[in-house]
């Protein structure tokens, strides 16, 4: 989901939180002392959240891993960052920063559905804040302009990388052990943009 800078006015991590929960219509990411304003998806954006989110639930619902999926309302702890990815696993007890239980600090696996405003952050210094954490297992970015979805797998000190472009493709997500066409992932999604050059 895009986001917009604030005023350059730097808070502390106790100030955003408290600013944040009390925020009714908007939600703000923060980064090293800067607020963020959350702005609204497109219709693909949101096409391929719902397919996402209503297919990892239902695998969920019975999975004995205890596996949890979170849409975008989840916040989630970063060092001294928070982020609301657009969809976020955690397996076993969900841990949270406080007992008001609004951010997440163990997640499995982080999914950020890319925005021409925000892809340059979520490939490069987003990526770094989320590597810090260390339950994270895979890292998934998805296009919503063409099919392409990029899988960053945690192996050992190391990241392994794979793309995939077909329709035909199925994405496992190896922490989780669960396999989903790119065809599920783009119900309904319609493409506008010239495929990428590959």
């Amino acid at each position: 989901m895009p986001a917009q800078p604030q005023e350059k006015n730097l808070m502390s991590p106790a100030e955003y939180l408290e600013m944040e929960r009390t925020s009714l219509d908007i939600k703000h990411e923060f980064f090293n002392g800067e607020v963020f304003a959350m702005v609204g998806a497109s219709r693909n954006h949101n096409r391929i959240n719902v397919n996402l989110t209503k297919k990892l639930g239902i695998n969920f619902e019975t999975n004995p891993a205890h596996c949890e999926v979170f849409s975008n309302d989840m916040r989630v702890k970063t060092a001294e960052n928070y982020t609301y990815p657009d969809l976020t696993i955690s397996c076993g007890d969900a841990k949270f920063e406080d007992d008001k239980f609004d951010t997440l600090t163990n997640p499995v696996i982080v999914i950020e559905i890319l925005s021409d405003s925000t892809e340059r952050f979520d490939r490069t210094k987003k990526f770094a804040y989320y590597r810090a954490i260390p339950t994270l297992q895979e890292y998934i970015l998805v296009s919503q302009h063409e099919c392409w979805v990029e899988q960053y797998i945690r192996q050992n000190d190391m990241w392994g990388y794979q793309s995939y472009d077909r329709l035909e493709q199925i994405l496992k997500l190896e922490s989780v052990n669960f396999e989903l066409p790119l065809s599920e992932i783009y119900l309904n999604v319609a493409f506008e943009d010239e495929p990428r050059k590959i």
